[in-house]
């Protein structure tokens, strides 16, 4: 790499994958939503505004996004508050365990909680027992947004909470201080200051906890809620070929996500230089929190880690037990289907294919990272900021769009090959996998190269080694913990992808660890439980990769997750 003639050959090649792998899916989608033989056609874009089917799957994904993003906003605000602006004991602890949902999607969750919720569950034995019931309670049967709503707060909670920590951290504590010398109660302080300083973050998170609980896939399908937009893009896959109804269908979701995620950008970029004065004038004064408000936090935050911890403790459950069924706890506990979660065929190629599949996207995303932050940071070459844009933009586009836009480009396009999704879908799941989850390794890279001091690389450079040298003797060690971090991150995340999988992967010798556990659930002969068990194993997987990120990168860690 010699000078600027590199660095413009490295935007090229960045440009030119994102183009293929994000922009033209995108642009795909988009024309095949409205054009059918005929040309040019809107018919199946209101058809989704007036069918009474579709409408319906819109209004119920509408709700579970509306419900979910106000229960984790509920759930969120005051925990944020309270760990970015006051000292209590046990902060940093409660700190750490508010991320331990994000070790569980909630698709592996689903398969536990079905079991707590169901009619012959341990939720309704429990209500039975107490004499609230008179007899079995379907929970998922009568009350089926209920389930998917409660599993997708809990874990997309803590996304909310990092940006919000984050927002309130950084705001000048001069302005507050202002606010109350001239006479404003705290609570007037909080609500005409605090929160409108804080409002990136706020928007940045609710942004995302929006566009991923409206697109999420995997939850309803396993609580067997079929009528959202979700899950009939996926009963729709097998018509992706001649059906424009599907691509109407992810156009919109397409919509939604631009919106929120353009809104996002705007508003976070309007307001971040008066929220982030606190780091140019005063020190931050954090007082101890009241002993009233740590009567209040404490049991708020023991139901809340409580129920965060149930989706884990059902899915760990039906992995060892013996048979549940009408007892509050199941009958007997066994450790045979760990053993057969990692001894079948299926789930064994399952295995395999999903680590060669994470391994694969991680190193994309090490490569891809890595070029984009040096460019952005180091180059500031004309075109950066728009590669930047577009890499972080997989942050708000669900992995269904991308998926259903990559069997709209390539299937039956390049028959016969790797980037043919029917005859083998490894490549593009690889692919599907690293643009997804790039914007973690974007954020991680940038993080890294903000931080290294420019005199090692002007030293060297200096001493006349070449561009291309000095970025690999000298810029790549310093910001290898950066990128391990990253790269940890991407592998346990792609290793549970949900949409990609489902959707790409037909063929059993192609399944992922989600695929096959998804397959399992719909079996026979203790099919869940060892679908369980599989994801017991996933789930030790993403706890060991999220803590050894977790350690390389300290306080970066919520970064990772940040919208802005």
């Amino acid at each position: 790499m010699s000078g600027r003639r590199g660095s413009c050959a490295l935007l090229a090649a960045v440009l030119a994958f994102l183009a293929a792998f994000l922009v033209w899916p995108m642009l795909d989608v988009v024309r095949r939503a409205v054009t059918d033989r005929e040309g040019f056609t809107l018919l199946y874009l209101r058809n989704l505004l007036t069918e009474p089917l579709q409408l319906e799957a819109l209004g119920n994904s509408l709700i579970i996004a509306l419900c979910t993003t106000a229960a984790a906003l509920a759930v969120a605000l005051p925990l944020a508050w309270a760990v970015a602006r006051r000292s209590f004991p046990g902060r940093t602890l409660l700190s750490g365990l508010l991320l331990a949902p994000l070790i569980l999607p909630p698709f592996v969750g689903a398969v536990g909680m079905k079991i707590v919720l169901a009619r012959s569950g341990a939720l309704s034995t429990l209500l039975m027992r107490a004499g609230l019931a008179r007899g079995p309670v379907d929970w998922l049967g009568a009350y089926p947004l209920l389930g998917v709503v409660l599993m997708e707060t809990l874990h997309l909670f803590p996304i909310m909470y990092l940006n919000l920590v984050a927002a309130f951290a950084n705001i000048d504590p001069s302005l507050e201080e202002a606010a109350v010398n001239l006479g404003a109660a705290r609570g007037r302080v909080f609500r005409r200051v605090t929160l409108p300083l804080a409002g990136p973050g706020l928007f940045g998170g609710t942004v995302l906890v929006f566009v991923w609980s409206f697109t999420e896939l995997g939850t309803p399908l396993v609580f067997g809620f079929r009528r959202v937009l979700p899950v009939m893009i996926y009963d729709g896959v097998s018509e992706a070929g001649t059906n424009p109804a599907g691509y109407a269908q992810v156009l919109f979701v397409i919509a939604v996500a631009a919106l929120g995620f353009l809104i996002s950008k705007r508003i976070t970029g309007r307001r971040r230089d008066v929220a982030t004065l606190g780091r140019l004038s005063v020190a931050r004064r954090e007082p101890r929190l009241s002993a009233a408000g740590l009567a209040l936090l404490a049991p708020f935050a023991t139901l809340l880690l409580a129920l965060a911890v149930l989706p884990h403790a059902s899915v760990a459950l039906v992995a060892v037990g013996r048979r549940w069924f009408l007892t509050a706890l199941p009958e007997g506990f066994t450790l045979e289907f760990f053993a057969r979660a990692v001894g079948s065929d299926l789930t064994r190629t399952a295995l395999l294919n999903s680590l060669g599949l994470a391994l694969g996207a991680a190193a994309l995303d090490a490569a891809l990272g890595f070029g984009i932050a040096w460019l952005c940071v180091r180059r500031r070459i004309a075109g950066a900021d728009l590669i930047d844009t577009l890499a972080m933009a997989p942050l708000a586009i669900p992995g269904l769009v991308i998926a259903f836009g990559y069997l709209g480009c390539f299937a039956g396009r390049f028959p016969g090959t790797l980037l043919d999704p029917r005859f083998n879908p490894l490549l593009l799941l690889t692919i599907s996998y690293a643009v997804r989850r790039l914007p973690y390794m974007l954020r991680a890279a940038h993080a890294g190269l903000e931080q290294t001091s420019r005199a090692y690389e002007e030293a060297a450079a200096n001493l006349g080694a070449s561009p291309w040298r000095v970025v690999r003797r000298v810029t790549f060690p310093l910001i290898a913990a950066n990128l391990l971090a990253g790269g940890i991150l991407c592998f346990a995340f792609a290793m549970l992808e949900v949409s990609d999988s489902l959707i790409l992967a037909q063929t059993e010798a192609f399944y992922p660890i989600t695929k096959a556990i998804y397959v399992l659930m719909e079996g026979l002969e203790n099919g869940v439980n060892v679908a369980a068990a599989l994801g017991v194993w996933a789930m030790a997987l993403l706890a060991a990769a999220m803590l050894w990120a977790a350690a390389l990168l300290g306080k970066r860690m919520g970064q990772m997750f940040r919208a802005g």
